[in-house]
């Protein structure tokens, strides 16, 4: 199958990127697979990677990135897949902290739905600036 910026999957990832950006993490939660796997990663060395499986831990670790996001800048900016796998560019503006920063959080995601649709496994890349 070739691959497409508007395939089903891009539309799966999209929607979910969609929805805890916007906090929204009932909806997040719904796209996962029971079994979930979640990696992530960073340019910066210093930052821990991380290595998570089951819907409570990605919950988690998905919580404690999204709720420094600044409202309202969450955004794909490029995507491509067929009907099972996902690429996405993502953008967030990002602030941990009253005295923190805001941060641009540019990212990489790749998707890999089940045969239910749901997220089988999501790899995430971040250059944090």
């Amino acid at each position: 199958m070739s691959l497409q910026q508007n395939s089903a999957a891009v539309a799966a990832a999209s929607a979910h990127v969609e929805a805890w950006g916007k906090g929204d993490y009932d909806a997040a939660r719904a796209a996962l697979a029971n079994d979930v796997w979640v990696t992530v990663l960073a340019a910066d060395p210093n930052f821990p990677k991380t290595d998570l499986r089951g819907v409570d831990a990605y919950m988690q670790g998905l919580t404690q990135y999204a709720d420094g996001i600044v409202p309202g800048s969450t955004e794909v900016v490029d995507a491509v897949g067929d009907d099972k796998q996902a690429l996405l560019a993502v953008n967030a503006r990002v602030k941990y902290g009253p005295d923190a920063p805001e941060m641009d959080a540019p990212g990489a995601r790749m998707y890999v739905f089940d045969e239910d649709g749901k997220i089988k496994i999501e790899h995430v890349l971040f250059f944090l600036s």
